[in-house]
């Protein structure tokens, strides 16, 4: 993966053939070849204090503002599941809420018992369950380390397809980054089970689109490859930086007494969040940990060690982010707590030994870190802080007005 470096992009997109006469008495002059060339705005990911320099942007897809534009209107766009019934639209915001951190939330239609639910198919009147809760969308720009509860969407994937979905093995379906998921959330049952070819042809029939597609790519052609690229931009540009926390590490704002406790709790051994969560300003390692939930297994889980094989691995899943925890209920890869002080209850009295358990999950034998109530009142406290009002209050990551009928919050049947 690159830095993200500004530049402008010059590229031919269309070209008339010089037309030459074959008679040599014909006097018709050839014409000109015209070159027009589309220039889009290099869009820059914020340079903030403490932030990751190195930004996963692929080098086949530099952000532009009118790509990142083009992405959110999509993000938004309940078309994008091939359909234009009020009950089967769905888009990526069905399920990533603005106001809930860009995840489902606790109040989404489509979360029922910790399982969010995909459009209803024949075997599923209500919905697919999807095998997991999601991660949130929020500062995906910065993880190096790749996707998804288990990582398998990563770097080191070759192009293979997917028969099941009729995917070629071509350049633009991978399982590599961001632009990956995208055709992954079409398909998918659990999902927008849809396909690939309705869910182009249902946004090349909007003719708003037309203009959106030549600003952000040089011409109106719709294409698979253009929509994974622009909502992948998009993503890429939902970054949180302004929690009060973030304020705090640029002495921009205070700590209250109880939240520097909670504080200083959280990067201490005593409550030893930081090994997991801390190390940067994400809030998360990126790294996968058995964090001692469970004492047995499902072998046909798909944690981390359905990726790389380590029986280590068995049980292991992303650390997410922690930044807007206050919003992105529930909790863990399964949805299993429903609020922060489930979470801080479990870490501290409620952890599970098993074979598999992370080395770093050093006080498993003793089922927790043991905090007494004042240090989870602090701890609560400071998670509190890592929430970013401006995030998702921000008309930039907003859904645009005129889609707002079309955003995909229909509800489950």
């Amino acid at each position: 993966m690159k830095k993200f470096i500004s530049f402008g992009i010059a590229l031919p997109v269309a070209m008339i053939l010089v037309i030459w006469s074959c008679g040599t008495d014909s006097t018709e002059e050839a014409e000109v070849p015209q070159v027009y060339s589309f220039n889009p705005t290099p869009y820059v990911i914020p340079d903030v204090a403490y932030f990751p320099k190195n930004l996963n942007i692929p080098s086949d897809n530099p952000m532009t503002i009118e790509g990142v534009e083009l992405g959110r209107y999509l993000f938004y766009d309940g078309r994008l599941s091939g359909n234009t019934s009020k009950d089967m639209l769905m888009s990526c915001a069905t399920c990533h809420v603005q106001k809930n951190g860009f995840e489902a939330g606790m109040d989404n239609p489509r979360f029922i018992n910790g399982k969010t639910f995909g459009l209803p198919t024949e075997e599923y009147p209500e919905g697919e369950p999807t095998p997991n809760y999601m991660l949130p969308l929020v500062n995906s720009v910065y993880n190096q380390n790749g996707f998804g509860w288990n990582g398998f969407i990563n770097e080191s994937n070759e192009y293979r397809g997917n028969e099941e979905f009729n995917v070629p093995a071509t350049k633009e379906f991978h399982y590599k980054n961001i632009e990956s998921m995208v055709w992954m959330s079409i398909t998918a049952s659990h999902e927008m089970n849809s396909t690939i070819e309705k869910s182009v042809a249902a946004i090349d029939a909007i003719p708003m689109y037309k203009a959106k597609f030549k600003a952000a790519f040089g011409t109106e052609d719709v294409n698979y490859d253009r929509i994974s690229k622009s909502i992948a931009q998009f993503v890429r540009s939902i970054v949180s930086y302004n929690s009060k926390f973030h304020k705090y590490l640029r002495q921009e704002a205070d700590l209250t007494a109880q939240e520097k406790k909670g504080h200083d709790l959280f990067f201490s051994e005593d409550a030893d969040c930081f090994h997991c969560h801390g190390g940067s300003v994400l809030m998360t390692t990126n790294e996968y940990f058995n964090n001692a939930k469970d004492k047995s297994f499902d072998p046909k889980e798909k944690n981390r060690f359905s990726v790389t094989g380590d029986p280590m691995d068995i049980g292991a899943f992303r650390a997410p982010s922690l930044i807007n925890i206050e919003l992105t209920a529930p909790y863990m890869h399964d949805g299993r707590f429903k609020t922060l002080d489930e979470i801080i209850d479990f870490y501290s009295e409620g952890l599970v030994y098993s074979d598999y358990v992370h080395p770093l999950m050093k006080n498993v034998r003793q089922k927790g870190v043991q905090l007494n109530d004042d240090d989870k009142a602090a701890l609560k406290a400071f998670l509190l802080t890592l929430t970013d009002n401006e995030l998702i209050q921000s008309p930039q990551y907003a859904c645009p007005p005129e889609l707002v009928k079309w955003n995909g919050q229909a509800s489950v049947n």
